[in-house]
């Protein structure tokens, strides 16, 4: 079992990244989200020059934001400064999508763009659709310097529901998921996998596909609750995220919450409905991963942390992450909330990934 970090992207905090390199994080995946953080190629750029065995990458870039030629000159770029450690993580943009007012792609046009993608990746020409029109597209200047095609860079892909994770069986070197931490649920999304790649005419396994589930960590000190003041602030973000997410598939699909989140989603609607409908939009992702609104704190239950994140004692939290390694999982990337996210790096880095490090040998 790997530990990676996903970065809330930050321009003037290369430090954060140069930090989980040296506690033994094997990946930096820098988020794409417009409105709300850095440009993660930036950031990327100057990860690339502060760190040496880290990997980069986007965690995720959204699709519907830049055409497929855009965000392949955009990684080759950044392999050309850290090659041989570059990795593309691809979405259709649930969330930098939906803060704009718009939907995340279809299944159809997510397709499209990942054929046009995984070729350019490597350097090859493809017939790309722009604008209604289907040309060749090819990098005209790949060995001059400009960007490095030379080493791979790994397409690892973001799925929620079986048909995306199809599409990340079928074009992708990995998926990234983010499905509740526990080994059963893996066991499922794996098999869906295999099965899934196996309607394409592929084979995989664990030796050329990797898996990826976004969640948090929080170490607890013996006898600390799994909603203690500390624990609801280190994992609280991240738990409320799941919450925008359900009122986003609510509103738009009129699909009903499931789990925990249904304890509360009257008085959850409620609050958003206070606001007009025309900025709606905005308002639902309000610091977004990073902190929890004030009039959402009493959303962060012990019911919901258990359902989104990984939190327990150093042993607890060692035994999930072996039965997820069991179960298929090969890497759990930790999304800390912005002002508490050194703490939360130097607490899973000084406490989990020694054992986990120590298991290998």
């Amino acid at each position: 079992m790997e530990l990676g970090v996903c970065v809330a992207s930050k321009i003037d905090d290369v430090d954060y990244i140069v930090q989980a390199e040296a506690l033994g994080f094997t990946h930096a995946w820098l988020a794409d989200s417009q409105m709300i953080w850095s440009d993660p190629y930036a950031v990327l750029a100057l990860a690339a020059q502060a760190t040496s065995t880290i990997n980069l990458g986007t965690g995720v870039a959204v699709a519907g934001t830049r055409p497929a030629p855009v965000t392949a000159a955009a990684m080759a770029t950044i392999n050309q400064l850290a090659p041989g450690r570059t990795f593309c993580g691809i979405g259709t943009g649930n969330t930098a999508m939906r803060m704009m007012g718009h939907k995340p792609f279809r299944i159809a046009e997510f397709e499209r763009y990942l054929a046009e993608l995984k070729p350019l990746l490597r350097g090859e020409e493809v017939d790309v659709d722009f604008r209604g029109r289907v040309s060749p597209v090819k990098h005209l200047m790949p060995t001059e310097g400009f960007v490095n095609f030379v080493d791979p860079v790994p397409l690892y892909i973001s799925g929620f529901g079986p048909r995306s994770l199809g599409l990340a069986s079928r074009y992708g070197d990995g998926a990234v998921l983010s499905i509740p931490p526990v080994a059963e649920r893996m066991e499922r999304v794996w098999q869906g996998l295999v099965n899934a790649a196996s309607e394409a005419g592929r084979t995989i396994d664990r030796s050329n596909f990797a898996t990826t589930t976004l969640t948090t960590i929080v170490v607890l000190d013996e006898g600390e609750a799994v909603d203690s003041a500390r624990s609801r602030e280190l994992c609280g973000a991240f738990a409320i995220a799941a919450v925008h997410y359900a009122y986003e598939q609510w509103a738009q699909y009129g699909r009903e919450p499931t789990g925990p989140v249904r304890e509360f989603w009257p008085e959850y609607v409620a609050l958003l409905e206070e606001v007009a409908p025309e900025v709606r939009h905005q308002r639902i992702h309000e610091g977004h991963n990073c902190w929890v609104v004030e009039q959402e704190k009493q959303f962060v239950t012990k019911a919901l942390i258990e359902a989104t994140c990984l939190v327990g004692t150093r042993d607890q939290v060692l035994t999930r992450l072996g039965d997820l390694d069991e179960a298929g999982l090969d890497q759990v990337m930790i999304l800390p909330p912005l002002a508490p996210r050194y703490e939360v790096l130097e607490s899973v880095g000084n406490e989990i990934i020694p054992w986990l490090t120590s298991a290998k040998r």
